[in-house]
């Protein structure tokens, strides 16, 4: 393909639909920039499900393949980023069913494992050391919350706040009425409140990033496993 061509595939403004086309043509920079189009949205829906990195990481990686293996399928009723998050979704509500039933009280005494802690990655730039001890306990504080919502709250609230999606998009996805999806959220940030207090707003936007290398590091996964070059 050519240089010029692929650098307007990856103008973020770039029509979808065409991208769409090229998929299906096996185009492999089309792949690329769908991927890494709709990584961050996904990661998220899939960890708003799972609670664990590493988890969510594998349902994203296996709705792209099965996204894209059955990209004849997609028929354009509905946008592709909300296409995939339906497979994301299904994907993620099929490993919570799979899981072997637990001892309720014994989950609530464990302590977090590690690999459940996330550490925010933070600019170049000479942070005193005070702040940043800080940000990462506020940033813990965030998802602990979210992760001990319940799963119809925590879901919600991930699509609207963190993924800004409208309360039309939210309630396709999850299939909820929309006056659903509206009191769902409020209960999720009257418990959120209740557990980090106040502004809130400003934290939520940065919880659970997905991108630099993890986002190449799976966009490269999924196009291996779809036998396209890299």
């Amino acid at each position: 393909m050519p240089e010029q061509h692929i650098d307007m595939l990856r103008r973020g403004d770039e029509d979808e639909t065409e991208l769409i086309r090229r998929a299906r043509q096996k185009d492999n920079a089309a792949f690329r920039i769908l991927i890494q189009r709709h990584n961050r949205r996904l990661y998220r829906i899939a960890r708003s499900v799972v609670r664990n990195d590493s988890e969510a990481e594998d349902v994203v990686q296996e709705a792209y393949v099965r996204a894209f293996t059955n990209l004849a399928k997609f028929r354009g009723d509905s946008s592709l980023a909300t296409w995939l998050s339906r497979i994301v979704l299904n994907e993620a509500l099929g490993r919570i069913r799979r899981r072997p039933m637990v001892d309720l009280t014994s989950i609530e005494n464990q302590q977090r494992s590690p690999e459940e802690t996330i550490f925010f990655p933070f600019g170049t730039a000479p942070i005193d050391p005070e702040r940043i001890i800080a940000q990462r306990e506020i940033h813990l504080i965030v998802e602990r919350a979210i992760d001990d919502l319940p799963e119809s709250f925590r879901t919600v609230l991930v699509a609207r706040v963190i993924e800004e999606m409208s309360v039309e998009e939210t309630a396709q996805l999850l299939g909820l009425r929309p006056e659903t999806v509206k009191t769902r959220l409020n209960r999720a940030r009257r418990f959120l409140r209740d557990a980090i207090e106040r502004n809130i707003g400003p934290v939520l936007t940065n919880a659970f990033p997905f991108a630099g290398r993890r986002c190449e590091r799976l966009t490269d996964n999924v196009l291996k496993r779809l036998s396209l070059p890299t």
